[in-house]
């Protein structure tokens, strides 16, 4: 890693070698407990494999060039947890992450969007998220470089301040009194100083001042729209517009002192962020950091064999190769390597097996972990455990209007009940169930909370049956609604 880039890492993460090293995998199945219910097999394989990086880290560079990532293929239903194992992990170990659905690249011809565009979404994912913590660093220096700036703005738009100019300038109180330079400037400094004293108390918000806009700046240093593949035609092109965007000439506005600080100090704060470090810290984490979840692979399985008209699905999975197993794909920041991004595969092979996968492919995924369906217990467990449940969560959003709601054992019983019976008689789709459940059970009291400040809602099982026991149980009706 180069000096500049690692110093740059240490100064915004100074803690993050302690912390990955701290992360054992009892650790990382121990944070994820807090948010999924069960799966234990899985966590453990993610777990396993973010240690591994860690101690891939620690070896020589000759050693960490030949051991490359074991990818992870996870064999569940919809709705138990595949996809929120991989972004909670991705967020405990802070590491650029990004989903796809491998259908995305069979929408179009036969294989669809360009598979590498999932590695531009990486990492520019990676360059917005540490751009953005760059700009969070300097934001305290930023806002003091916009006061100086809008302290002389302010100055030197105050009509009643002379002007200091070569020879004599000249009183604004008496146009006939000539005045040295010297003396303009003192004047000048005395009032900067006042100007910079009532900024700092926020007295001036409510005043007008003209700004000028850099109308030109922001559009060099934002994502571009769009993920196609880059040719040399629309290379060329971007390299033209980045060039045009730096001679953007300014444009003036004039707006409140308040609203010119914030423009200010995003300016000032962009200046003060080195994007080119950006860039390469990001590429780097990228690459050896980076995971991606590639969700509904069984989707490209060909049910009836490889001879046939469809053959997209088999397309898409000869595109994935190359970056699973290592290349290098050009994006607009350069080139990435992909040799240790980790890729953790998803699918519910109802219909297929992972060993109708294209052999070269399952061989990328030596990592091989089923979830089990959820069972009335675990989606009890998931109503009442996790910091982030479902029953806090609508207390904490009710408790906005003033309305108290309490959950008793028995309602949330009824709840994982009715959501169970509703998954083995229909479609199984695991705790996403609970979802239209609870908003079902909630849905007066949601739409009355206003008018109900004050007072206490008791969710138990009678309140729950009398809301949903006629829809869960007929079929026809919870079909088209739960």
């Amino acid at each position: 890693m180069n000096r500049n880039v690692q110093s740059e890492r240490e100064r915004l993460f100074p803690n993050l070698g302690e912390i990955e090293q701290e992360l054992t995998p009892r650790r990382i199945v121990d944070q994820l407990d807090r948010f999924i219910i069960g799966q234990h097999d899985a966590k453990r394989a993610v777990a396993i494999a973010l240690r591994n990086r860690w101690r891939r880290q620690q070896l020589d560079d000759d050693t960490q060039r030949e051991i490359l990532p074991k990818n992870i293929l996870m064999i569940g239903p919809t709705g138990v947890g595949k996809t929120e194992i991989a972004r909670r992990v991705a967020r405990i170990v802070d590491a650029p992450f990004v989903k796809v659905e491998a259908t995305k690249y069979t929408e179009a011809g036969y294989v669809g969007r360009d598979v590498e565009s999932i590695i531009r979404d990486l990492v520019d994912t990676g360059v917005n998220t540490l751009h953005t913590r760059h700009l969070e660093a300097v934001r305290g220096d930023a806002r003091e470089a916009a006061i100086q700036r809008l302290a002389d703005m302010l100055v030197e738009q105050d009509k009643s301040l002379p002007r200091a100019v070569p020879g004599a300038a000249t009183d604004g109180e008496n146009p006939a009194m000539p005045k040295t330079d010297a003396a303009v400037k003192r004047r000048l400094t005395r009032r900067r100083k006042r100007m910079l004293d009532l900024l700092s108390r926020d007295a001036l918000d409510d005043e007008m001042v003209e700004i000028d806009l850099e109308s030109g700046f922001e559009a060099t240093i934002s994502p571009n729209e769009g993920h196609a593949q880059v040719t040399i035609e629309e290379a060329q092109e971007s390299l033209n517009d980045f060039f045009e965007d730096l001679m953007v000439q300014k444009r003036s506005r004039r707006v409140s002192v308040r609203e010119a600080r914030r423009i200010l100090t995003e300016q000032e704060a962009h200046r003060l962020v080195d994007y080119d470090a950006v860039i390469e810290n990001a590429i780097k984490q990228a690459e050896e950091a980076g995971i991606v979840f590639i969700d509904e692979i069984d989707k490209t399985i060909n049910p009836g064999g490889e001879y046939g008209p469809d053959v997209s699905g088999e397309g898409v999975q000869r595109d994935l190769l190359p970056i699973v197993e290592g290349s290098v794909v050009m994006t607009r920041y350069g080139p990435v390597r992909t040799d240790h991004v980790l890729f953790v595969a998803a699918g519910a092979f109802h219909s297929v097996r992972p060993s109708d996968l294209i052999p070269e492919l399952q061989g990328r995924f030596p990592i091989r972990v089923e979830l089990n369906s959820l069972s009335q217990d675990d989606l009890e467990a998931i109503l009442r455990e996790p910091e982030n449940a479902l029953t806090k969560q609508y207390q904490q959003l009710l408790q906005a209007d003033g309305v108290t709601i309490e959950f008793t054992d028995d309602g949330i019983r009824e709840i994982a009940r009715m959501a169970a019976e509703v998954n083995e008689r229909t479609e199984d789709i695991g705790a996403r169930r609970l979802y239209t459940l609870v908003e079902r059970v909630l849905e007066d009291v949601s739409l009355e909370a206003p008018e109900l400040a004050g007072d206490q809602v008791v969710v138990d099982a009678d309140y729950v049956r009398e809301r949903v026991e006629e829809i869960a149980t007929n079929d026809d009706i919870s079909n088209f609604i739960l």
